[in-house]
């Protein structure tokens, strides 16, 4: 059985757009007329460019080649154009075929895709979201108002989840880490503190930030937010200098999380090995696929670590860590996101019940995406799927953070 077409859709979610500005899906379908499903989460640029990217991966290392040869793919992507490095937009193409070739692999042998990783020692995955607002709230208000977001904890938690993310702690920006503004520790505090009560000991907290800050403004924010014991601190400084991770963690009692950014088993490597961080965050569609992931597990495996896949994207890589995470011994948790959308495209084959999410039985990653829903929402605008703002970090003035993807209103 070989590799022989190719398809790519971009899709626009509707209107909050939860999960980014538009997910980049790819169908591949092979000589014995089989086809898997694959997501690309590479944001670097735009959704046209990179369709000529996937294009190019496939064509070289992907067309002709048997779906189980994922050594040779790698190795052939990994080292193209002389490199031999990581890259987070060749990977991000290379992950999203990769995944597919997992899911051809399982409908071939008629099995779940976690029966070829070694079997499932995880019946269910525990499952977190991300606060978002309920249908009272405002918009606006939402990402700066405490009391919102211990409403829309209490909802989860009455849901079964069993912890929560949130990231009040200011804006990230392009020029690099800050140091964090009075009042955005002040509203990380006051965050902390609100959701704590609400969820009591029923939840985790778990404390997102996106690598906005200099090794001496995480750690000084850390400190701030220690008594109200965060699960984690997510990506608190760049993921440019991988060394720096360690300086933060010496620093706190809080385990530092991180690995969203990161692409390829050396990164993640590098940072378990300088004890940088004690839970990794893989997004499967950019950090080389199912494979190279279950080797970074298996990494962080040996340095007592956790995995945490992360998920900002469509419900094709919410489909994939699934997979990986039944799989591996070392699972803390799964991001989840719970939109009309997500399910639909998928046909609700996934489900989150009580807060943990359902291992599928079905083959390959167990969903199949609904085609022409996925191509009625096509992507016509010129951001990228997360962005960076240019204005600096306000003193004076406070910050509001909606995220690198602003929620879409509807007209």
């Amino acid at each position: 059985m070989k590799l022989k077409d190719l398809k790519i859709i971009v899709t626009c979610p509707p209107p909050p757009g939860w999960g980014g500005r538009y997910w980049i899906f790819v169908k591949i379908t092979t000589d014995s007329g089989i086809s898997g499903w694959g997501e690309c989460y590479a944001s670097s640029i735009g959704p046209d460019a990179m369709k000529v990217v996937i294009n190019d991966v496939f064509e070289r290392y992907f067309l002709d080649e048997s779906p189980s040869n994922f050594e040779k793919m790698f190795r052939r992507t990994y080292s193209s154009g002389f490199t031999q490095r990581p890259d987070l937009t060749v990977m991000g193409a290379f992950s999203g075929l990769e995944i597919a070739c997992w899911d051809i692999l399982g409908k071939q042998f008629d099995c779940p895709t976690w029966k070829l990783l070694g079997g499932k020692i995880n019946d269910r995955i525990r499952a977190y979201s991300y606060l978002y607002p309920l249908d009272h709230h405002d918009l606006d208000g939402f990402w700066t108002s405490p009391e919102m977001a211990a409403e829309s904890a209490i909802s989860l938690i009455e849901k079964g989840y069993t912890a929560v993310k949130f990231d009040p702690a200011g804006p990230y920006t392009m020029r690099g880490g800050h140091m964090p503004a009075m009042s955005d520790i002040k509203l990380s505090v006051d965050f902390c503190r609100a959701i704590r009560e609400a969820v009591g000991n029923k939840s985790d907290i778990l404390f997102g930030t996106h690598g906005q800050f200099t090794t001496a403004g995480a750690i000084r924010l850390g400190k701030a937010i220690e008594p109200y014991s965060p699960m984690w601190f997510e990506e608190p400084i760049p993921p440019d200098n991988l060394s720096e991770f360690k300086k933060v963690q010496s620093a706190l009692s809080i385990p530092i999380a991180t690995g969203e950014r990161f692409t390829t088993k050396m990164e993640f490597a590098e940072v378990l090995k300088s004890g940088g961080a004690s839970i990794i965050q893989p997004a499967l569609g950019r950090a080389g696929g199912i494979w190279e992931m279950k080797k970074a597990a298996a990494i962080a495996e040996v340095f007592n670590a956790q995995v945490a896949p992360h998920l900002y994207a469509g419900p094709i890589e919410w489909a994939a860590n699934i997979q990986l995470s039944a799989s591996i011994p070392n699972l803390l948790i799964a991001e989840t996101i719970e939109t009309p959308f997500h399910k639909s495209l998928i046909n609700g084959k996934i489900t989150v019940e009580d807060g943990y999410i359902q291992v599928p039985e079905e083959a390959g990653l167990g969903i199949e995406l609904n085609e022409e829903l996925a191509e009625n929402y096509p992507y016509d605008g010129t951001d990228l799927h997360l962005m960076m703002q240019d204005d600096p970090c306000d003193y004076s003035n406070g910050n509001s953070f909606l995220g690198g993807a602003p929620p879409m209103k509807s007209n």
